[in-house]
């Protein structure tokens, strides 16, 4: 059965969609002034995401039912060239008409739809890099520090499919940084791949002071199956006390006249801190160097005295060396107080009487207490990646005074150097620092492109701009980390700031902004940065714990490959440090490979399918 359309209808859409364009027109010369900050050559982007805000201000779900219902399209596809794609639906919904309609279309569209799609192409590649081979979307690697001085770590990362290397700039020093990018450099001759250098400052991070310490004891345990068997025995390295600390593993520091009487096979006995008898099978290792083996768990502490057997006869006897106190946490629980002072003194846990009634709430310090004048009373307050949550209840000289409101299992422990969020609080920081500043010393001589962590106000992207300009470094492309709820409500106004820098980015920075944001807004957010820059025609890094069981245990779980799997539709990736995370890469590589023939953005691509073929 024929289906038929009335003019109303089409009128009404019609109607619609000259609307739709009026408002992005308006838009258009309203931010007028902004835009004539902009360079010409990215006039033709600022101008696409101005129209794509004013259409996304109005619901245009019902117009695209109506659209999908002629066979029209919907609409779902405008990002890179909103104009041309609201002019051409406009066109064919005129020709509908009996008799067809004369179109207006003035002013044209600042790109077409051959033109949107290259400028992001064209900005991914001046900002990335070119394109490797069988893929187009990049790949990011962050540098452990132990990438300073393993330049075969540095070369199997750029073999195996590292298209930019990640400096953090919050760890480490320029010295170590230097020696990466050497490593680097000396890679890319040796593999034949070139790889860019992106390093982001570290700007002003609130992070937790340090707790204070617990006793000195050493912890060594056996590896144990399910059933409890023994699958490997505890290790430690056996040192001199009067040597300081090189070994990668746990010490156990014991007095030199005993150490040197050691031999394999001998076996160190004696009480714990507990008071449980134990013993230690020593072991000669092929550099020399002594170990010992335990397959019960041990405590041992400082001053421990130790007897040496050799075949069950007694040999002699001494002690064990200073063992560095334990790092401590706070435990808290749902309902408790805490007090975040103002100064970094050492944290302590809660005092109370010997009822358990609450004397003096746990206390830690902030590393960046400026934070505080802008705080307000019930506004959040969340601790290690949002383990611990609460609401600030009083603002005093002394600190802020919070209550626990979220905890795992309504109890949790909060430790030293861990980050802290104020998703609520209006923040007056630069998001530059005097360390930042410094470092961009660095980054201007020998990096492609500098990450501003933390911004909060487009001021921020003005104030990196001039440092760069100070430093004849206006050449480098910049990549705006987008880890605040300011941030990301912000978004629109930094992109046209940043359009005027002639290689931008935007990292989708998911650790602090799944925090701030609320994990159950995260999926919905990342996807309106990727539809807003794409407008811009800006490109996107997807970041934070992309196929990180993979780079740090060798195994991804079902929900990162999926995950990395969708991150295809931003153009790059970053991928953080592990002791897998050259297998992460490849991995990587190759999910993505696979998925550019399914998917561009938001458009499902429909490549031949093998499943579909009927046998």
């Amino acid at each position: 059965m024929a289906i038929t359309h009335t003019n109303r209808t089409i009128d009404q859409l019609i109607h619609d969609l000259r609307e739709l364009r009026e408002s992005a027109l308006a838009l258009e010369r309203d931010l007028g002034r902004e835009l004539a900050e902009i360079p010409p050559d990215h006039q033709p982007s600022a101008r696409n995401l101005i129209h794509y805000l004013a259409v996304r201000q109005h619901d245009v779900r019902e117009i695209q039912d109506d659209l999908a219902k002629l066979g029209l399209s919907s609409l779902g596809r405008l990002e890179p060239h909103t104009l041309a794609c609201v002019d051409s639906v406009l066109t064919a919904l005129a020709r509908l008409c009996d008799p067809p309609l004369p179109v207006d279309l003035v002013p044209a569209p600042p790109v077409d739809f051959r033109t949107g799609t290259r400028l992001l192409a064209e900005h991914t590649e001046a900002l990335l890099g070119p394109a490797p081979k069988g893929r187009s979307v990049r790949v990011m690697v962050t540098m452990s520090s132990e990438a300073a001085d393993d330049p075969a770590l540095v070369r199997d990362l750029v073999a195996a499919g590292m298209d930019v290397m990640r400096i953090n700039c919050a760890h480490d020093d320029a010295k170590a940084w230097r020696r990466m990018v050497d490593h680097l450099r000396r890679a890319e001759r040796e593999v034949g791949r070139p790889c860019r250098v992106e390093c982001d400052l570290a700007g002003p991070k609130l992070r937790t002071g340090p707790v204070e310490p617990g006793p000195g004891v050493l912890h060594v345990w056996p590896l144990r199956d399910d059933a409890g068997q023994i699958l490997a025995p505890g290790r430690v390295w056996i040192q001199d006390t009067a040597t300081p600390s090189s070994a990668s593993g746990p010490v156990l520091p014991l007095d030199g006249a005993l150490l040197r009487r050691l031999e394999h096979g001998d076996e160190l006995r004696f009480n714990d801190v507990r008071g449980r008898p134990r013993s230690l099978a020593v072991l000669r290792m092929a550099d020399g160097r002594y170990c010992a083996e335990a397959d019960r768990n041990i405590y041992v502490g400082s001053q421990t005295r130790v007897n040496l057997y050799r075949s069950g006869a007694f040999v002699s006897a001494g002690t064990v060396g200073e063992v560095p106190p334990v790092s401590q946490a706070l435990r808290l629980a749902v309902g408790d107080a805490l007090l975040l002072t103002s100064d970094v003194q050492m944290g302590q846990p809660a005092a109370t009487n010997d009822v358990g009634v609450v004397l003096r709430p746990a206390m830690i310090g902030c590393t960046l207490p400026e934070v505080f004048a802008d705080v307000r009373p019930k506004e959040r307050v969340f601790f290690d990646d949002g383990k611990l949550g609460g609401i600030v209840r009083e603002v005093s000289p002394e600190g802020l005074r919070i209550e626990i409101t979220h905890a795992r299992s309504g109890k949790g422990k909060l430790r030293s150097d861990r980050g802290i969020n104020f998703p609520d609080t209006e923040m007056h920081l630069s998001a530059l620092t005097q360390k930042d500043r410094e470092d961009l010393d660095f980054v201007v001589a020998h990096a492609d492109m500098v990450g501003l962590s933390f911004l909060r106000k487009p001021e921020d992207v003005d104030e990196l701009l001039a440092a760069l300009k100070e430093r004849h470094g206006g050449h480098l492309g910049v990549v705006l980390k987008i880890e605040t709820r300011r941030a990301f409500e912000e978004l629109p106004r930094f992109l046209l700031q940043a359009l005027r820098s002639p290689r931008i980015g935007v990292m989708v920075a998911r650790g602090d902004l799944g925090v701030e944001m609320g994990f159950s807004r995260l999926a919905e957010v990342q996807e309106e940065m990727l539809w807003l820059c794409e407008a811009a025609h800006v490109p996107v890094i997807w970041a934070t714990q992309v196929l990180e069981s993979l780079a740090k245990k060798g195994m991804p779980s079902r929900a990162e490959v999926t995950d990395a799997a969708m991150s295809g539709r931003a153009e790059c990736v970053m991928l953080n440090k592990g002791p897998y995370v050259v297998e992460a890469v490849r991995f990587l590589c190759d999910i993505l490979q696979r998925m550019e023939g399914h998917a561009q953005k938001k458009r499902s691509m429909l490549r031949r399918l093998g499943v579909s073929q009927m046998r």
